[in-house]
């Protein structure tokens, strides 16, 4: 996902006049910009443990990440229990931060964020 940030200046020179004076003073002239700014995802990870059941995991899988479907689910629970983690999410910083607190409050073992 690639999000950015657009600013464009417009080119023209403006006189301004001294009252009388026979002095003119020109603003710098500045040509139409456009910066892109692309944000960073992050990526919330489960870990394996030997506290949680498979059934809690896929259930808060389910719960906290939006359109986190049931086969889905246990398809990530599985690969938790199977590699050790799990990628369950990737995205911006701040709801990413948000699905890790609520994983992490219903007693699953998280990985710190990650970026990339």
């Amino acid at each position: 996902m690639d999000l950015g940030i657009s600013i464009i200046g417009i080119a023209e020179n403006i006189a301004v006049g001294g009252g009388g004076s026979s002095s003119t003073t020109l603003a710098p002239r500045q040509s139409a910009q456009v910066v892109n700014k692309s944000y960073s995802n992050y990526k919330v990870i489960v870990l394996n443990d030997d506290v949680n059941t498979f059934k809690h995991v896929a259930e808060c899988l389910q719960k906290y990440l939006p359109g986190m479907t049931s086969d889905r689910a246990w398809e990530l629970t599985h690969q938790v229990h199977n590699e050790g983690q799990a990628i369950v999410w990737v995205g911006p910083l701040e709801p990413a931060e948000l699905y890790h607190q609520q994983l992490s409050r219903a007693g699953l073992t998280m990985a710190p964020l990650e970026k990339g």
